[in-house]
């Protein structure tokens, strides 16, 4: 199945402020990110066997500024599946909840969201939670728990809605045929791979259990009369079906996991910071087998990211890139711009680190992250998580606490339920859930839930969330090891950032005829002026030197003459009558 979601820019009363003034080329990052959200809640309720290409696509063709489409392109795509004649376990709806003053906001205007602690995206079906996404300002686990329930209970309308269209105008499903099963074959796999089997479970180690894996896939083949499959790869999945059972078997009824640990232990965690000695921010976090190296950068106001969208154009002060190169799972394929996944787990990151970063009066940097994953085994996004927190406190962001996250499992067998801190990628790949829960001390910042199930019930995830909490202090607890607090000052090699005042009068002689004058000084002090209506002048030197320079120059060409101050002046000329001194820049006085 593949999900598009586009956004054309005459729904808003807009031209695409590109060149060939078209929506063209690559979508834009809130296009990618509600293609996921769409994506998300749909996938896990469709049968097994179902192998036609499917594909959703939903357009923008009206949009209100104070209403976010994503909601309605999410329910709109469900609906459209429910009257198609595609099986799947629909319907399923979605709704945003803000919170604000201690009340929950069903579906936000853009003004509220504006007001509220909360913008968190829900999705399920008539009994279950099926999908959460979204920003919690540093709220508690009951509040978020709360703002869950509310949507799903919120959404039932929807999906009553959608099954009464069903059945008055919508097709008869096809059927899916399920898939067959050798058993013999099956049988047969079993008995020769059960040793080996009962060997791989027991190896913690990625690499090592993966060339486990890869030469019992060669002594298993081997060992199979030929007369009893068709090809390699259905022997293959058989085996990747049976190793899957058997992992979750001894997790469930055994209690043992892949590396020894128990359910709600965090893997060994190492941290460094200022590892790199040019970067302004940097931080190696490690957990496990995964290890993300982040890098934390400061820049002016004029390094804005700029977002063009229906809502019109706004800036960006904080960017969180996520970088997923193919030797950090030991592949190799060609490697192009950001997937949809990195766009998704930098996002994912940026909102949970935001909540902690300061007011731009208080610190006017541009901040931006990025990550580059070394080695994954797992939580690679709630890793660039910790890292970034460790990265811009070592650049000397005043950020109000350290942020860290951490992923949750789960594993569900009939009525038994085993909830896992900190999962594997096995795990991951094996489970039932991937819960990613980002926050402070104080509460949750951020969240994601995906699940391949049919759903979650509240007991379920209120354990999660519990759980993820022991996690998530505890993480915080290694990494203020590393570094507790933000440095006092920024980094040697940022920019320096200086503020004054002047006469709004005096604002020409700065900018000078046809922007001479500030040009001249941006290349001799090396340094980058930004000039407000209110006399404000913003400057970024790229040392405190250059910076203190530039303000004795500018205050020198802006300084008004006192009566009774003495000056140091620069004879210009003499005349008969006297002489003309230079008291200040540009301004000249006669002594006779």
């Amino acid at each position: 199945m593949t999900i598009e979601y586009q956004e054309r820019m005459y729904a808003a009363g807009r031209i695409p402020g590109n060149y060939f003034r078209r929506e063209i080329g690559r979508p834009s990052e809130k296009e990618i990110l509600t293609c996921r959200l769409i994506d998300r809640p749909l996938r896990p309720l469709f049968p097994k066997g179902y192998m036609s290409e499917t594909q959703v696509i939903a357009t923008v063709f009206s949009a209100d500024q104070e209403i976010d489409p994503d909601i309605l392109a999410m329910n709109g795509a469900s609906t459209a599946l429910s009257i198609s004649d595609v099986p799947w376990a629909g319907p399923m709806a979605a709704a945003r909840v803000g919170y604000v003053n201690g009340e929950y906001i069903l579906n936000p205007t853009a003004s509220q969201l504006e007001k509220s602690s909360m913008n968190l995206i829900v999705a399920g079906t008539e009994t279950a939670v099926v999908m959460v996404e979204g920003r919690t300002g540093e709220l508690s686990e009951e509040v978020i728990l709360e703002a869950i329930f509310f949507a799903h209970q919120e959404i039932q309308p929807l999906i009553t809605m959608q099954k009464a269209l069903q059945e008055e105008i919508g097709k008869k499903k096809r059927e899916v045929i399920a898939p067959h099963v050798n058993e013999p074959l099956k049988a047969r796999v079993e008995e020769v791979a059960a040793s080996g089997m009962d060997e791989l479970v027991t190896i913690a180690g990625k690499i090592e259990r993966g060339a486990r894996y890869d030469s019992l896939k060669t002594e298993v083949l081997a060992a199979i009369d030929e007369e009893l499959y068709e090809n390699d790869g259905e022997v293959f999945n058989l085996l990747g079906a049976y190793k899957k059972n058997i992992m979750r078997d001894r997790i469930v009824n055994k209690g043992l996991r892949l590396d020894g640990r128990s359910f709600d232990q965090v893997r060994p965690i190492e941290c460094e910071v200022g590892v790199l000695p040019k970067a302004h921010g940097s931080a190696l976090f490690t957990r496990g087998e995964t290890q993300a190296m982040v890098v934390g950068t400061l820049g002016s106001e004029r390094d804005e990211l700029h977002v063009e969208s229906l809502k019109g154009d706004t800036y960006r002060r904080f960017m969180m890139h996520y970088n997923f190169p193919p030797f950090c799972v030991g592949e190799a394929r060609f490697m192009r711009g950001p997937s949809r996944r990195d766009i998704g787990h930098g996002t994912l990151a940026r909102r949970g680190i935001e909540t902690v970063l300061p007011d731009a009066a208080d610190f006017p940097y541009t901040m931006r992250v990025v990550s580059e994953i070394l080695e994954s085994n797992g939580s690679s996004s709630m890793a660039t998580v910790c890292g970034a927190s460790l990265a811009l406190m070592d650049a000397g962001v005043p950020i109000k606490a350290p942020v860290s996250g951490v992923a949750m499992g789960l594993i569900k067998e009939g009525d038994k339920v085993v909830v896992l801190t900190d999962i594997l990628g096995d795990e991951d790949h094996l489970g039932d859930m991937d819960f990613k829960v980002v926050g402070t001390a104080e509460g949750i910042s951020s969240l994601q839930m995906d699940i391949k199930i049919d759903g979650v019930d509240r007991e379920i995830m209120s354990s999660a969330l519990a759980q993820a909490k022991e996690g998530r202090l505890h993480i915080l607890g290694k990494m203020e090891e590393a570094l507790g607090i933000p440095r006092k000052n920024v980094a040697e090699h940022a920019p320096k950032y200086v503020t004054i005042k002047i006469n709004q009068d005096k604002i020409r002689d700065i900018i000078g005829p046809g922007g001479k004058v500030i040009r001249e000084m941006t290349a001799e002090f090396d340094s980058k002026i930004d000039v407000d209506d209110d006399g404000t002048i913003k400057i970024f030197s790229k040392s405190t030197e250059s910076a203190e320079a530039l303000v004795a120059h500018i205050e020198g060409m802006t300084a008004m003459p006192e009566i009774g101050k003495i000056y140091n002046g620069l004879v210009k000329t003499i005349k008969d009558f006297g002489a003309f001194v230079e008291i200040l820049p540009g301004t000249d006085g006669m002594v006779h």
